[in-house]
């Protein structure tokens, strides 16, 4: 929980190593530390580094960095990134590609990092700027700060680490991804040893973990939408509540799920965390604009008693940035990557998420005891709250969505609600259309064709039923 964590963890398996790292990404930043509150322990802290000193002390390791190739424009402004790609590039076992591989208008989402065929991470967090901070989500933290000196803000996310046949799944995957993008088919590993960082707690034993993943039509590939599917099925099935992390609301199908359930006379309640306002006014406007229109139509769903949407906020005010992509129903299904509810995430981007999900009445029991602790340490660190503390008001409410109101409070750490927004003309085209925010490859100039015609339409009617006069 929290790039703190996922970085030490990351950099302590690294360390173990043997013949091959593989790196997958939307973005890296070779200045960010690893383990900024760890003991010294005879590694570098900063990414580049690290990864020049590991493969020095480990003659036989390759590293494969594969990052989206849009995000290499931001290098440009990062200072020290490009020195640091230059020396990885005079390294014959550190191999850093760009994957252009991919539709117009599409970018690679997924967030996996793979030790040896052995271990594997996989969730939201990206090994950048801006991402590292602590459960804590101080106001001010000085940790946080960028390579330029520059204040960042508090950043929830997460990942999931897996081992076994799940690790090796992912590490075919990973083999995947960079044969599209290079042309080199990479063999997998005969070796088999263990990896998993003495620190890191395993929350599951000997379970099933499905992979779901979205790949978008390209060259003959057919179109892949697997997350999609195992979401809405997830939302189908759901009892008693449905529990979302994600950095958007704007998938018009799962908006369309929810609603339904909603809808019914005993559904399920439905709680979503999300940040306050996405990164960058253009993205505000496609996504804040479609997360608007689905906020009012979900309240407005049988009193809107059953639906939550809020965000979350540090001690001072300051707004955590919601980043993680979690989802957890009735703490029998928990589902964790890098796929947000977004059009995009559902069928135009790359992603991969994770998920457990129980079979037999042995295993459900154990499992519902571990997802629900997940949970429940989730909405304690955005409430401020002991766990035990939110798991004795839930069970006093009888509610999600009433524990949650109740342990609210006006000023400090909390959770507080997202309202709905009145939109303009541009805006309800926007949402209503997924402007820039497909659910399948299209060039973007038809994009941009559709926004023009359907606000050409909107500005009629408003003129029909507005008086005018000369």
């Amino acid at each position: 929980m929290d790039a703190a964590d996922y970085f030490a963890q990351l950099k302590a398996a690294m360390t173990l190593a043997r013949e091959r790292v593989m790196l997958i990404g939307w973005d890296f930043d070779t200045r960010v530390r690893l383990d900024p509150e760890g003991e010294p322990d005879g590694w570098p802290d900063k990414l580049g580094s690290f990864i020049s000193t590991l493969v020095q002390r480990r003659p036989d390791l390759q590293v494969h960095v594969l990052k989206w190739d849009l995000g290499v424009l931001k290098a440009l402004g990062r200072g020290a990134t490009p020195l640091f790609i230059l020396n990885w590039m005079t390294n014959k076992r550190v191999h850093l590609r760009l994957d252009s591989v991919h539709p117009a208008g599409a970018c690679h989402h997924q967030k996996i990092a793979v030790i040896d065929d052995a271990l594997a991470f996989c969730g939201g967090i990206d090994l950048t700027v801006g991402r590292w901070d602590t459960p804590e989500h101080r106001d001010d933290d000085l940790r946080r700060a960028s390579p330029w000196g520059f204040a960042q803000p508090p950043w929830h996310d997460a990942t999931a680490a897996v081992d076994g046949e799940a690790a090796r799944s992912l590490a075919e995957l990973a083999r995947e991804r960079w044969e599209s993008a290079t042309g080199e088919r990479l063999p997998p590993l005969q070796e088999r040893h263990t990896i998993w960082p003495k620190t890191l707690q395993a929350t599951f034993h000997d379970v099933n973990v499905g992979i779901a993943r979205t790949q978008p039509k390209r060259d003959g590939q057919p179109a892949v939408r697997e997350i999609e599917a195992l979401t809405l099925a997830a939302i189908s099935r759901a009892h008693r509540f449905i529990y979302v992390e994600s950095q958007y609301l704007a998938s018009h199908r799962i908006a369309e799920a929810l609603a339904n359930r909603l809808g019914e006379t005993s559904g399920p309640e439905v709680i979503v965390i999300n940040p306050l306002s996405t990164e960058g006014w253009l993205e505000d406007e496609v996504m804040g604009s479609a997360r608007a229109r689905i906020i009012e139509r979900l309240s407005g769903i049988n009193g809107g008693h059953h639906f939550r949407i809020c965000y979350p906020v540090a001690a001072g005010g300051t707004p955590i940035y919601v980043h993680a992509k979690i989802m957890i129903v009735d703490d029998q299904f928990l589902k964790i990557g890098s796929a947000n509810m977004n059009n995009r995430s559902m069928g135009l981007d790359t992603e991969c998420d994770l998920a457990v999900d129980p079979h037999d009445q042995t295993e459900r029991e154990a499992l519902r005891v571990a997802i629900c602790s997940i949970r429940h340490r989730l909405l304690a660190e955005h409430l401020n709250v002991a766990k035990d503390e939110f798991a004795r008001v839930e069970l006093e409410e009888d509610s999600l969505v009433r524990a949650i109101d109740r342990l609210r409070i006006a000023n400090g750490r909390t959770l507080v609600p997202l309202k709905p927004t009145l939109l303009n003309t541009a805006e309800e085209v926007i949402a209503a259309h997924g402007i820039l925010d497909p659910d399948r490859p299209e060039p973007i100039v038809n994009q941009l064709a559709k926004f023009a015609s359907a606000s050409q339409r909107a500005l009629r009617r408003s003129f029909r039923g507005a008086d005018v006069k000369a």
